[in-house]
């Protein structure tokens, strides 16, 4: 097993300070495979001992040994694309937004589990459940166009959002077994992480879009993703997160073919008798 599926295994043993040591050993690992106790305990802000607890709890024999198998794994699949994105380039910044958009999206959809991928679609092309789309406030850009786009292939899809009273007042429509797709990178939204609790409490089956799979989020999702976030600038990039989300999309528009078809040559006759839009 990899040591992403040791985590995954033993979350629920990790102290607070170790996990966020696996945190730094999901979102970086090679800071972990090219690093020291003392570097991945300065990133994780924690102890040297949080280290070396959180490697004997996955039955690592010591640091180095933990530093080998997550040498391996970065060796195995498609890493070796991800590496060459990341060599140096020019100084210039577009040069370097595109190497960084770049190795996002790769690593992103990379590590996408099949059976993970193939689940979640199914819940979303499930039009006897209603899906609501919950994304944190600098993810609602985003969390819109996915709801938008998959409301443009099946009915039932409900994007949340708004004050505390309208987020309550949508969610109160929920029923058990209701999917609930929600979206948040650190530093996570209250209010969020409190409705997707509540989304957990009543029923619902949530697929969560995160940065970890140690995330709050991922602690009441039937199905977690994980989105690289770098930028070439100083905020998040959500374009990882954006090319996964259209991939959710798009397999439910293979599921849905017929009745999406007709939903969709619907749409397009109203915009055409509106003359909405412009074909020149």
């Amino acid at each position: 097993m990899d040591v992403a599926g040791l985590i995954r295994e033993r979350r629920d043993v990790l102290s607070p300070a170790e996990r966020r040591v696996a945190d730094v050993v999901l979102r970086d690992p090679h800071s972990v495979a090219f690093g020291t106790v003392a570097s991945v305990a300065a990133a994780a802000d924690t102890s040297g001992g949080s280290v070396v607890r959180f490697t004997a709890r996955l039955g690592f024999d010591g640091f180095a040994a933990l530093q080998e198998q997550v040498q391996a794994d970065l060796r195995s699949g498609g890493h070796q694309a991800a590496e060459r994105i990341r060599r140096p380039g020019s100084d210039d910044l577009l040069d370097r937004a595109v190497s960084v958009a770049t190795d996002a999206v790769h690593t992103t959809l990379e590590r996408v589990a099949r059976d993970d991928f193939d689940a979640a679609v199914a819940l979303l092309a499930t039009k006897q459940r209603t899906v609501f789309v919950i994304a944190a406030d600098a993810s609602q850009g985003i969390g819109q166009q996915f709801a938008t786009e998959l409301a443009m292939l099946r009915p039932g899809v409900v994007h949340v959002q708004g004050s505390p009273v309208a987020v309550a007042r949508t969610l109160a429509l929920l029923v058990p077994k209701d999917v609930v797709v929600t979206l948040d990178l650190p530093r996570y939204d209250r209010w969020l992480l409190t409705a997707v609790e509540q989304a957990h409490a009543d029923g619902a089956r949530i697929v969560a879009l995160t940065n970890s799979e140690l995330s709050p989020l991922a602690a009441h999702a039937e199905i977690t993703f994980t989105a690289a976030s770098d930028g070439a600038g100083p905020f998040d990039s959500h374009i990882a997160a954006l090319a996964l989300l259209e991939s959710l999309v798009a397999g439910a528009a293979v599921r849905l073919r017929r009745s999406a078809t007709e939903r969709l040559e619907q749409i397009e006759s109203s915009w055409k008798d509106a003359q909405a839009l412009t074909d020149d």
